[in-house]
């Protein structure tokens, strides 16, 4: 039997973190200036490879089946090595759950099953059974898998989610509490509902990333980026974001700045048919 102050608990912080992220989203990020610096993007396997650094990098399809794109900004490399070196010194992997994603993944990351359907339960669970308008659940979504390319920092080329392994052990995750893409109460980086070796693992993680320039998106425990809009707002830089949502040629690793950013990647009437056909799956 659950109990209804830990339901009644775990709800509120939900609640409240979902809404600081939306506000954080559409508030902070949507307006922020953008001075798009052009730089390409640049293979994160090719790069470990040539640094000579233990990473691993996810096998599994993107959505739709397209394979997955694991690159980031020029610039950035230097601090993806030097972090997955030190990961590697303490006796951790560094490895990429996701890189880059072009207007296509973005859009259907967030209709996919596994992820939509989590966050449908949720928010269900959040409204106490009723069923989310779809303008509600474009709301939470928003939180968790960006809705406008704008903060959208994986089409931006300047972000990637983690996990962490044990080096002798690499099928050994480190604890974090949870799983990647958990969509739950657990999933904001500084979640009191996940236990004390968790969060320090979340924190020394972060601090890691940090000291190699990458900064830590506070609602998603293994979401790591640099340069764009995200870092600016929350290290208070005062400087214009110089990675924007690009999309990129694939033989030439050069970036266009998308036309229309800041217009989001589904309409309510996609995401109310998403809603009958998750529910049709959830029975």
């Amino acid at each position: 039997m659950s109990n209804p102050d830990t339901d009644a608990t775990r709800r509120a912080y939900w609640t409240e973190q979902l809404e600081a992220a939306y506000r954080f989203m559409f508030e902070a990020v949507l307006p922020y200036p953008v001075a798009e610096c052009g730089e390409p993007l640049v293979s994160l396997q090719q790069a470990a490879e040539m640094a000579e650094v233990v990473v691993q990098f996810a096998e599994r399809p993107h959505v739709r089946g397209l394979p997955r794109l694991y690159y980031l900004r020029d610039g950035q490399i230097p601090g993806f090595i030097a972090a997955a070196a030190e990961m590697n010194e303490r006796g951790w992997i560094l490895r990429v759950e996701d890189g880059y994603r072009t207007p296509e993944m973005q859009k259907h990351l967030g209709r996919e099953p596994q992820v939509f359907d989590a966050v449908l339960q949720r928010v269900t669970w959040e409204l106490g059974g009723q069923r989310p308008t779809p303008e509600f659940m474009f709301r939470r979504c928003s939180a968790l898998v960006a809705s406008v390319p704008k903060f959208g920092t994986h089409m931006s080329g300047s972000a990637i989610d983690i996990s962490v392994r044990h080096l002798h052990d690499p099928q050994r995750e480190v604890d974090r509490g949870a799983p990647y893409l958990e969509m739950s109460e657990k999933t904001p980086m500084d979640s009191p509902f996940v236990p004390a070796e968790a969060q320090r693992n979340r924190r020394e993680i972060s601090s890691l990333m940090q000291r190699h320039g990458f900064v830590a998106y506070p609602w998603e425990f293994w979401h790591y980026s640099s340069g764009d809009a995200y870092e600016q707002v929350l290290l208070k830089t005062g400087r214009p974001a110089v990675y924007g949502a690009v999309s990129f040629d694939p033989r030439t690793l050069q970036v266009t700045p998308l036309a229309q950013p800041d217009q989001p990647l589904n309409s309510f009437d996609e995401i109310r048919a998403e809603i009958g056909a998750a529910l049709a799956r959830l029975g």
